[in-house]
């Protein structure tokens, strides 16, 4: 059974989602990357597109998820990530470190601009917009 999820967004430490993940998870995490594309949605949350043939990394962080609530966890951010716009679905991922994990993959219908980095903290700021570091 797959009991790690790999976050890359808002629900990484200190951002808006990071109070949903935090109750679910064993310790602190270990930073790990994935291959694939990062994009800015536009709407303060980010669209991974995992590719193994990609050159390109998704840096994030990898938890494991207590073993007695990985069903109630999963439960609850499969709903959550169901209820933004391009519908973001959970599939299973290998990290660069090897690991099986859990992520969510970006769905459809959004319009999207490439995260260079691959690190949702470092991403450009939108025309208009300004990101405090």
């Amino acid at each position: 059974m797959v009991d790690q999820l790999f976050v890359y967004g808002t629900l990484l430490p200190g951002d808006v989602r990071w109070p949903l993940l935090e109750r679910y998870v064993v310790n602190d995490g270990f930073p790990d990357a994935v291959t694939g594309l990062l994009y800015d949605t536009g709407l303060d949350y980010p669209a991974a597109v995992f590719d193994v043939a990609a050159t390109t990394l998704i840096q994030g962080r990898r938890y494991s998820l207590r073993h007695e609530s990985i069903e109630d966890a999963l439960h609850e951010l499969d709903i959550e990530e169901d209820t933004v716009d391009g519908l973001y679905q959970r599939v299973e991922i290998t990290t660069q470190s090897g690991t099986r994990c859990w992520a969510y993959a970006y769905g459809e219908g959004l319009e999207l601009t490439l995260i260079p980095s691959g690190n949702w903290f470092d991403r450009p700021p939108r025309a208009g917009q300004h990101h405090d570091a």
